[in-house]
């Protein structure tokens, strides 16, 4: 399935997707409350077969917080990008998708300590590089760390 087609059928399955414009990958931007269910469609199809959640990053794009998934279907080799974001700093939540892909569990916990981002529906959300008491999330665009900065200017 090429481009084209994707485009075809992600838009069939979230009629608001916004797309840009790549030459290797499908970018599709949907909304949070679409991403799982989309996913989901995505990984069941038969004509798609998205098996393989291969990368997952977060990313600041202050104000809002995106995280980015990388899914491929091993059994026809399309790829497709998806992204979602929210503009809540305060309190970010996204839907867990670990009940659809097993591999996302580290990645979301990675997510979840350097950008704050909580997942709802992770089996078990919690610190891996900082802390347990530590404040911030430090691959956000607005962390400020004054002792342990290292300032480069």
């Amino acid at each position: 399935m090429d481009n084209s087609q994707l485009k075809e059928v992600v838009t069939r399955l979230v009629p608001d997707a916004i797309f840009e414009e790549n030459k290797q990958f499908l970018m599709a931007n949907v909304a949070p409350d679409q991403l799982h269910s989309l996913m989901k469609n995505l990984k069941e199809g038969s004509d798609t077969h998205f098996d393989y959640l291969f990368c997952i990053t977060g990313v600041d794009l202050q104000p809002k917080l995106q995280v980015v998934y990388h899914l491929e279907s091993t059994k026809y080799g399309h790829q497709i990008v998806l992204k979602t974001s929210t503009e809540n700093r305060d309190n970010p939540e996204l839907d867990s998708v670990v009940d659809l892909f097993k591999g996302a569990e580290l990645n979301e916990n990675e997510i979840f300590d350097l950008f704050g981002i909580v997942f709802r529906g992770h089996p078990n959300l919690r610190r891996m590089f900082m802390p347990e008491d530590w404040n911030g999330f430090p691959l956000r665009k607005d962390y400020v760390d004054e002792i342990n900065i290292v300032d480069l200017s």
